[in-house]
């Protein structure tokens, strides 16, 4: 069973990261498809973020998941609030009976530090002081799960989420989320060569 990461945030919520190794046929018998996908690998991956809701919380009613017009998928009766995210070989997928929110993951590559400028404030710049790739990658993909928390689109990285600072034990950062006034905690956690991030509301 490739669950490579799997955690119980709290009573209600929990995610897991899931290695790829399957054929699609394996998640096909059990993951209903919502969408078109026409790149196999692309499609595998959409299949495995799936399967992994049921495996978080089995009777998770995929039959019911709708598709937003910012592509985000969602519950029409949020009876449950999840996200999901797949990079590579790996997908990941958090669920929540009770709050809501977002989860990204991403491989670190070089392209992420020439590009800085256009996800990162030099307020954040000084603050964060990013110096290697992986630093840069992980601040990307805290963005992007504070994206996929939100869910409705429009957001412009550099002036919506604004990081302050890291916590006391440097695996979260503190973040502004301007459009909603929102005070958020972000996850942080590297491993297998992956940064994860995640974000669940107060």
């Amino acid at each position: 069973m490739p669950v490579i990461f799997q955690e119980e945030i709290n009573n209600s919520t929990r995610l897991g990261i899931w290695k790829i190794e399957e054929e699609p046929g394996f998640f096909r018998e059990k993951v209903p498809v919502h969408r078109a996908v026409t790149h196999p690998h692309k499609m595998l991956q959409h299949l495995a973020g799936r399967f992994l809701l049921q495996y978080l919380f089995p009777g998770f009613p995929y039959h019911l998941i709708q598709i937003a017009e910012t592509r985000k998928p969602f519950l029409p009766d949020e009876a449950f609030h999840f996200s999901i995210s797949h990079c590579g070989d790996y997908a990941a997928a958090i669920v929540s009976r009770e709050r809501r929110a977002g989860i990204d993951i991403e491989i670190p590559v070089e392209k992420v530090v020439t590009i800085r400028h256009k996800f990162m404030s030099s307020s954040e710049m000084e603050l964060l002081n990013p110096l290697s790739m992986e630093e840069y990658t992980q601040v990307w993909s805290a963005k992007e799960a504070v994206y996929k928390w939100y869910g409705l689109g429009k957001v412009d990285f550099r002036e919506h989420i604004r990081f302050t600072g890291y916590n006391e034990a440097r695996d979260a950062f503190d973040c502004h989320f301007t459009l909603t006034d929102s005070r958020l905690k972000v996850q942080l956690q590297q491993l297998s060569g992956l940064c994860l991030s995640y974000v669940v509301s107060e």
